[in-house]
């Protein structure tokens, strides 16, 4: 048996809905029309006081009304005000209205009197005019002014009607939207920004928030009413008025505070158990910088963020622009976005180098979907693999080498000390000469700060691949540039991203010590202000990138707990776990020995480099290489120490080694460079 079909047919006739979407424009001039002969017939009706209608609706108001309306629709299709929606009217909308009425009148008017003084002189007209104008009856001046009055109000009132149906009218017939108390808004910020939002909040459908005032730090905002909203006082009182006013949420309109202004206001409201919002720039919006949501929740990027990067956008490009560039550790997070940023000045080739392969995909697939003029090459390839490198290199001849592939968790790394070996250290090597041999012009090395003084096997291993290349750099006509920064939000493995799943699944957020301080920066900022140091190096530099001031990670998780709307140490606790097998309280950014001195970018600085032993350091790199899959962890830390005395590691580093750690042999080169 045949079963019957119940799904609507393909072909089966539009909802009215939908015909009205279709034919929006096309009823909008017909309901023009309308309302332009109503105002007509309002305005002699007001002329004559609706008097005598058997007079003048014959004799006056159609004739008229034969030469007004095409006045007026063609008037209306040249400034395209049908096409306006009347589901948003606003203030601007009534401007172009009036504007529209006064060109249809004055053109009205220009017709009519012509006419007036053509008419009778035609022939078949006998004398008598178009409009009757008998001593006993004649047409008032007056209905030309009250016609454009009569258009401006009811053109201007239908929209209003429509707006209103479908913000008061519409809401909560569908038994989905269900109505719920209004969450109770404070709003920071009394200017524009806080003005918009406001009034967009006036517009939503139902009553979704109420909102209580404004908080404004203008002498002359205070006590001002906008949209009959109170600006209450200024933003010092926002614990206080949160808690006098039983506060859900609280947007901070302020595109232009400073992270520090944020954070304040964060800081003042912890355990209130608030939601934090926040708004765009206007610009950022245009710029197309963020999603057109205007309003998003505070994020802690907002409370440890700092002014936007200014680049020299020309140099950069002089150097990437239509030329073949290489990044390795492509997938990672500083890797990708290195990727993102050089994708902005066009390269001939973006070449990518990533030994993960999802990580190299996902990439890959995302430059080609963003930069789809750009010829952008996935290679997967291990950094320690120097032949594979050479073939790569000789095959691609990338002008410029972005190395930033790199074992980077500390803890990790002192249980798996030989990995570190290999991958930080005869990695960046292996790329280096890989580089001279094939004629790089430059190489742009991505250090860290946990490389100063190091406590660390991820550190120490760093500063190796450091002095190697500062050393390299003399001896070679390729340069080689070290940028050293510290922690970057939101990157894998980060503390960040680590709070954020913790405090999702509802427990206690984990940090190691209540002194424990790092220096932060975002993602683009670290990529954007590589770029620029880049260019700026001449060869054998390491320049450091000014990280702002350091943050406790107790303050940080405190902060990410608040934004979450939760109230640290009641519905969220704050663990202590005890420091970490090689970490330090507090990062350094320098090392002793070596001079500062300042650049023409203010975030970026350079560590002049000291006198080293070149046979030295690459008879060490050979000998850790020998050790890192057959020595225990100790005879490699005995290693590294050789090479970098500064390097101090605690006991909790060689207690929580193990010497298996290790895994296979990777090839790779010699120290010898060619």
């Amino acid at each position: 048996m045949s079963s019957h079909a119940t799904d609507t047919p393909a072909d089966s006739p539009p909802s009215r809905t939908n015909l009205i979407a279709r034919h929006r424009t096309s009823i909008s001039f017909l309901a023009h029309g309308g309302l332009f002969a109503l105002s007509l017939f309002c305005a002699f009706g007001l002329a004559y006081n609706f008097r005598r209608m058997e007079m003048w609706v014959t004799g006056q108001f159609l004739p008229l009304l034969a030469i007004a309306l095409p006045i007026k629709l063609a008037v209306l299709l040249w400034t395209k005000q049908h096409r306006s929606s009347w589901r948003y009217v606003g203030l601007r909308d009534l401007m172009g209205i009036i504007g529209t009425s006064y060109i249809a009148s004055f053109g009205l008017l220009a017709v009519y009197f012509a006419l007036e003084n053509v008419w009778p002189l035609l022939p078949g007209s006998d004398g008598q005019r178009l409009i009757n104008r008998n001593p006993d009856f004649g047409l008032p001046q007056s209905v030309f002014l009250l016609d454009w009055a009569c258009t401006v109000g009811s053109v201007t009132m239908a929209r209003v009607v429509v707006r209103l149906y479908h913000e008061d009218v519409l809401f909560g017939r569908d038994g989905s939207q269900a109505r719920q108390a209004p969450a109770r808004l404070l709003i920071i910020g009394a200017g524009d920004s806080g003005e918009v939002v406001l009034r967009e909040i006036l517009r939503m459908p139902g009553d979704r928030y109420d909102v209580v005032g404004f908080l404004d730090d203008r002498v002359s905002s205070l006590g001002n009413r906008i949209h009959d909203v109170e600006v209450i006082g200024r933003t010092d009182l926002i614990e206080t008025v949160c808690e006098s006013e039983a506060v859900d949420e609280v947007l901070i309109a302020l595109p232009k505070a400073s992270p520090r202004e944020i954070r304040r206001l964060v800081e003042s409201c912890q355990g209130m158990n608030l939601l934090f919002r926040t708004v765009p720039s206007v610009t950022d919006l245009i710029q197309g910088n963020v999603e057109v949501s205007p309003i998003r929740p505070v994020e802690i990027e907002d409370l440890l963020g700092r002014e936007p990067v200014h680049l020299d956008e020309q140099a950069i490009a002089a150097v990437l622009a239509d030329q073949r560039i290489a990044v390795t550790g492509a997938g990672g997070s500083i890797g990708s976005e290195m990727c993102r940023q050089i994708a902005r000045f066009g390269p001939e080739r973006l070449i990518l180098i990533e030994q993960a392969e999802n990580a190299l995909f996902e990439i890959h697939r995302e430059l080609r979907r963003s930069h789809p003029d750009i010829n952008v090459i996935p290679y997967i390839a291990d950094v320690c693999d120097a032949s594979r490198l050479r073939a790569l290199f000789g095959h691609e001849r990338p002008r410029v080498v972005y190395h930033a592939a790199a074992h980077k968790h500390v803890p990790m790394m002192e249980i798996n000390p030989g990995e570190a070996v290999k991958n930080n250290i005869v990695g960046t090597k292996t790329v280096a000469d890989v580089a001279v041999q094939r004629g790089v012009e430059k190489m742009v090395v991505i250090s860290t700060d946990k490389a100063v003084n190091p406590t660390s096997v991820m550190g120490c291993t760093k500063r190796i691949a450091e002095l190697y290349v500062q050393q390299l750099s003399d001896a070679e006509h390729t340069q080689f540039v070290t940028v050293r920064f510290g922690n970057v939000l939101g990157s894998s493995g980060s503390v960040v991203p680590i709070f954020k799943a913790q405090i999702a699944a509802g427990s206690p957020v984990t940090v190691t010590h209540p002194e424990m301080t790092r220096y932060f920066m975002t993602i683009p900022e670290a990529s954007q202000l590589v770029l620029q140091a880049g260019i700026m190096g001449q060869g054998g530099e390491i320049f450091v990138l000014d990280m702002g001031d350091p943050v406790k990670i107790v303050d940080l998780a405190r902060d990410m707990i608040t934004l979450s709307g939760l109230r640290p140490g009641v519905d969220i606790d704050i663990v202590f776990s005890g420091v970490r097998p090689g970490e330090k309280l507090f990062e350094e950014l320098s090392v002793e020995g070596e001079d500062f001195s300042s650049t023409k970018h203010p975030k970026i600085a350079i560590w002049q480099k000291r006198a080293e032993d070149w046979d030295k350091i690459c008879a060490g790199i050979d000998r850790l290489q020998g050790l890192a899959d057959t020595a225990g962890p100790e005879e490699i830390r005995a290693q590294l120490a050789t090479l970098v005395p500064e390097y101090q590691p605690d006991s909790s580093s060689v207690n929580a080694s193990s010497p298996l750690a290790a895994s296979s042999a990777t090839p790779g080169s010699t120290c010898a460079s060619t």
